[in-house]
């Protein structure tokens, strides 16, 4: 597997794990409310579940943008500003810039593509 990969996976799985808690922080701190949308975990960082499992996180990942503007709409700028919140936001914006790149590494490596494969 490409180094470039394994790295940007790690940095992804890292992401994933802060998201974990950075929900559970947020469901706590507003209880009142449904809890943000749970993010699958990969079950290994080959390539192979990579290709296979990839559209069901970036799935997950569009649910957890639409939560956040849902959130958002109906927040007073206290709830936006609250520590669980903040740090569940910039988790959230931070897995999303790692999944593009993952996007555009699975695209530009896809079996069957012509022309140069180094991305």
């Amino acid at each position: 597997m490409d180094v470039r990969l394994v790295q940007l996976l790690g940095s992804f799985i890292t992401g994933t794990s802060s998201y974990v808690l950075a929900r559970l922080e947020t469901a706590m701190a507003f209880g009142d409310r449904e809890a943000p949308p749970i993010l699958r975990r990969l079950p290994d960082a080959s390539e192979a579940t990579l290709r296979r499992d990839w559209d069901g996180v970036e799935d997950d990942l569009a649910a957890i943008a639409r939560w956040m503007k849902q959130f958002e709409a109906g927040a007073s700028s206290a709830d936006r500003a609250d520590p669980a919140y903040m740090w569940l936001r910039r988790t959230a914006r931070e897995l999303e810039q790692y999944a593009r790149a993952v996007r555009w590494f699975l695209t530009v490596t896809e079996p069957g593509r012509t022309g140069d494969q180094t991305p």
